[in-house]
């Protein structure tokens, strides 16, 4: 078993059983059974390189795409340096182009050379930073979420994300998928769902977590129905950040990038979006849309990370 040993590298703030237990309550869910499964290369019975396996479906103009996603690649330390991971990421790659999927993609966390080798192209990857005693302080009534929110935040996200291009597809299994993710302890902080109500609706939401030893409200995801509706964001992001002083993540695509307030943006050093195509449909779909390479905003939001 691959766990024991990957947790050092993988697990962030999570303990050995909270880490074991997340990835079997995944494994077990609807969403695990039909899109995710852990692969691995043996060499005389011993387990020499694993990842996994994650399969979403990208949207791209008028189109879709079949994905598959790779995450957790590992290779036990004193194996490391003889072309395992290579070899196992070169055989995932033939296997997935010979089953007809389009695109596989990733987050480097470590090496994005390595990934670069094989063929992937990096995309936007940043992050940005806000003030938040500088943003506007508009009287909106803001409340707390909960699962009963859940509907409402799907019909919400779903309006915004429809005005993408170029976007992963949110279906109901992957909505499960984010509800278990909600549930992690892998990152440190208070996990906070805000939101602002038009009438029996819901008009915007944020999501992410208050961490007070860095000071600040960790964006992760937002969302508003209509334009209309877009001035709530900066009292929401106020609201969730409280007492801390700054709001930070990932910049969020460029169709939610408008509204946002200008801050301090950086190049991320880790979970780096790469991409590569497989079939010569997506191939030339890529190639027509050079402005995803090249975007003043990221094409994916911290909530798609693998």
């Amino acid at each position: 078993m691959v766990l024991p040993r990957s947790h050092a590298l993988w697990a962030g703030a999570r303990s050995f059983d909270e880490y074991a237990g997340e990835f079997r309550t995944t494994a077990a869910s609807g969403w695990g059974k039909r899109r995710f499964r852990t692969l691995g290369l043996r060499i005389g019975g011993e387990l020499v390189a694993s990842c996994k396996r994650y399969e979403r479906v990208l949207r791209c103009g008028e189109r879709t795409f079949a994905a598959a996603g790779i995450g957790a690649v590992y290779t036990p330390a004193e194996l490391r340096g003889r072309g395992y991971a290579t070899a196992l990421l070169g055989a995932f790659l033939d296997a997935e182009r010979d089953a007809g999927t389009d695109l596989a993609y990733l987050f480097s966390d470590i090496h994005p050379a390595f990934y670069a080798r094989l063929g992937f192209v990096a995309l936007p990857s940043r992050t940005i930073a806000l003030r938040a005693d500088l943003l506007p302080g508009e009287r909106v009534t803001v409340v707390a979420l909960g699962d009963g929110d859940a509907a409402a935040i799907r019909r919400v996200f779903d309006a915004l994300d429809a005005r993408r291009p170029f976007a992963f597809a949110r279906t109901p299994l992957e909505w499960d998928w984010q509800r278990l993710r909600a549930g992690s302890s892998e990152h440190p902080g208070q996990v906070l769902r805000l939101g602002v109500r038009r009438g029996r609706g819901l008009a915007a939401y944020v999501t992410g977590r208050r961490v007070p030893l860095a000071d600040a409200f960790v964006l992760d995801e937002f969302a508003f129905a209509r334009d209309e509706d877009a001035g709530t964001l900066a009292p929401l992001l106020r609201a969730a950040a409280g007492d801390l002083r700054t709001i930070r993540g990932w910049l969020p695509p460029a169709v939610a990038r408008d509204p946002l307030p200008r801050g301090a943006v950086r190049a991320r050093t880790s979970a780096i979006a790469m991409l590569l195509p497989l079939s010569a449909a997506f191939r030339a779909a890529f190639r027509a849309r050079p402005l995803e390479r090249r975007a003043p905003a990221d094409p994916c939001w911290s909530t798609d990370h693998i």
